[in-house]
């Protein structure tokens, strides 16, 4: 019981920090779009949100691994006999980890040397200006992860492989659909249903960066629905009452974005055979926001902002 508890909590931490961006993209969209617009949003992109990525994924992502298991024998297992559907993972295991934390760490690096942010270290601004070794780093990290594959077992590249692709198909969509929208935002002609459009595609790509790091917290289907679902209804409730508040704390994107990295790495461990704690991932969302706030709040207050 207890490992479920710290399991769960662990899953909803990591949903919200890691989709705090997100809520601000949202709430500062919704802010240009008449209160019909807002509220269809939050009804109907809840439930895309929720029910279908954050309820949907999991389990395709599961079938995926486990070829041999039809769709349907996936979802009957997974609420009938849960134990036996871990234990039938047991052998794709290092196949979702992999792939997971070779897409979760991808993620990571893109943020770290090519995204706009928040300096909470010297040091960030000086990798960030070195952004242009972002694919020679990358390209790198998956030639090396698909070498060791190869020697323990050549399944393994092809989940690494897919992982990175993975990357690279949502990342493109995620940042076309940021460009778009500023071309569109600069024309003063983006429709309203344009801009819910456009939320949808970063909430569809959020959810599958939250989802695939669900799996280095466990193996559980059931506590990913539980702590994915709960956690995103949290980030809906943020959009709607505590943006202005949460968007002055400037550095619970670093904080999300090393959580992402660490997890990945750990995945990436895991899949080549080190073993952890189960405490470990939650412990290190939990530590890694805890650091992050901590400076967030200590700016706040040397601004006199609190």
């Amino acid at each position: 019981m207890i490992q479920t508890i710290v399991i769960i909590f662990g899953l909803i931490l990591f949903e919200v920090i890691s989709s705090v961006d997100n809520a601000i993209i949202n709430a500062n969209v919704l802010k240009t779009v008449p209160e019909k617009f807002r509220k269809f949003f939050l009804l109907w992109g809840l439930l895309l949100a929720v029910f279908v990525m954050r309820g949907v994924l999991p389990f395709v992502i599961v079938w995926l691994a486990n070829a041999g298991l039809p769709l349907h024998e996936v979802f009957t297992l997974v609420f009938s006999d849960p134990e036996l559907m871990e234990k039938a993972l047991e052998h794709s295991k290092p196949l979702l980890l992999l792939g997971g934390g070779v897409y979760l760490f991808f993620v990571f690096l893109a943020w770290l040397f090519l995204e706009e942010k928040k300096y909470a270290f010297l040091v960030e601004g000086f990798i960030h200006r070195q952004g242009i070794w972002f694919y020679a780093i990358s390209s790198l990290f998956i030639t090396a992860v698909i070498y060791f594959s190869i020697i323990r077992n050549p399944i393994l590249a092809l989940a690494a492989s897919i992982g990175a692709t993975a990357f690279f198909m949502t990342d493109g969509f995620r940042r076309n659909a940021e460009e778009t929208e500023k071309r569109l935002e600069k024309k003063g002609n983006m429709s309203a249903w344009s801009k819910l459009l456009y939320l949808e595609v970063l909430d569809a790509s959020f959810s599958i960066d939250g989802v695939i790091g669900a799996f280095a917290f466990t193996m559980s289907v059931p506590l990913i629905l539980i702590g994915n679902g709960i956690g995103a209804l949290v980030v809906r409730e943020v959009t709607v009452k505590g943006m202005n508040t949460i968007s002055k704390f400037a550095y619970l994107k670093n904080g999300a974005m090393y959580s992402i990295g660490m997890l990945g790495g750990l995945m990436v461990l895991e899949s080549f055979g080190k073993e952890f704690p189960f405490w470990v991932a939650p412990l290190n969302t939990f530590v890694l926001l805890v650091v992050f706030l901590g400076l967030s709040i200590r700016e706040l207050r040397d601004a006199k902002q609190i």
